[in-house]
């Protein structure tokens, strides 16, 4: 602990340091082939695979089965209604839950009976419902409105707030980065996008952005400081900055990760539960991916966006050569 405490104090301090801004050429082409292969690797794997509620469908349920074989109930689909596409999973520990493509009202009933006898249970432990394609196609719709009105109102907030265009646009860069990685990983592992997958999604942005706000608010003071009697150029203030705030995102990530590691533990293997599942697999994904971003790319996009101007680079200038100066002048 204590070794950790003053590995935080030499980069706050700069007597440790990682140069993360001079190498953000690097970052930037590990995030372009990252994005690269987040967009690509689901199609070739055949797309993402959306939950019955984005794409309709009919859904069945077994309670209290005389036994939990997966492989019995897809079989029962295939006999009944063969290309349906079943798709069986365990909820809980007494439940199969059954989703197909859309049936008809005798295909239903047909299908219902045929689980209860293969299973081995009353008809009235299977219980059907319908999802209509409809229903799905406004779920998606709420959910791009909701992250298109969310991304406008940040980047507005955030302008605002630092008073630069171009810290808002650096952080709405980290912002789509998460989500075309998150969603990327979903798509390359086939994990199914559920309306709570998605809510996970929003919830991840949030988190990234507040990190972000962190970081460059320490940006913002370090760069405000510097005056003609500073030795640090532009990019070595933000530099620092990112050092500084290093081991606070750290610990933060790791604050987050450990409850939502928990509910996503006790979701998928304890309780089965679905929703609980979805929302903290997307946030544990996106919290790691929120923390990359927030160190790898927005600060380092900021200071790419920065670094051009005029004034800054002029002011670079006259403390290079003041520094070098000194450097010969030295005895």
């Amino acid at each position: 602990m204590a070794s950790f405490s003053k590995f935080g104090n030499d980069l706050y301090t700069g007597s440790r340091s990682y140069d993360i801004v001079g190498r953000r050429r690097t970052w930037y082409w590990i995030a372009a082939l990252v994005i690269l292969i987040s967009v690509t690797v689901p199609f070739l794997r055949g797309g993402f695979h959306f939950g019955i509620e984005f794409t309709g469908g009919s859904e069945f349920q077994i309670a209290q089965p005389a036994e939990l074989d997966q492989d019995l109930a897809a079989e029962t689909v295939e006999e009944v209604v063969p290309d349906s596409n079943p798709r069986v999973t365990q909820v809980g520990t007494d439940t199969i839950r059954v989703q197909t493509s859309q049936l008809e009202a005798a295909e239903t009933n047909d299908l219902a009976a045929a689980l209860a006898t293969a299973y081995d249970v009353p008809d009235d432990r299977v219980t059907s419902s319908f999802i209509g394609a409809s229903w799905g196609a406004d779920i998606t719709g709420q959910a791009i409105k909701g992250l298109v009105i969310f991304l406008i109102l940040a980047a507005i907030g955030m302008t605002l707030y630092f008073r630069t265009w171009k810290m808002s646009l650096a952080a709405m860069a980290a912002l789509l980065h998460d989500l075309v990685l998150t969603a990327g990983i979903y798509g390359i592992v086939g994990f199914e996008v559920t309306p709570a997958a998605v809510i996970g999604f929003l919830t991840i942005l949030g988190y990234s952005l507040y990190d972000t706000v962190v970081v460059f608010d320490k940006i913002r003071e370090n760069t405000t400081e510097d005056g003609e009697g500073s030795r640090r150029t532009f990019g070595q203030s933000i530099n620092l900055a990112i050092n500084q705030t290093l081991v606070r995102s750290i610990n933060t990530s790791v604050v987050a990760l450990l409850p939502v590691a928990a509910i996503l533990f006790i979701g998928a293997f304890v309780l089965g539960a679905g929703t609980l599942r979805d929302i903290s697999l997307a946030l544990f994904i996106g919290i790691l991916v929120g923390t990359y971003s927030t160190i790898f790319i927005a600060s380092p996009l900021y200071a790419t966006l920065r670094l051009r101007e005029p004034e800054i680079a002029k002011r670079d200038a006259r403390k290079t050569e003041s520094s070098d100066t000194t450097l010969v002048e030295a005895p």
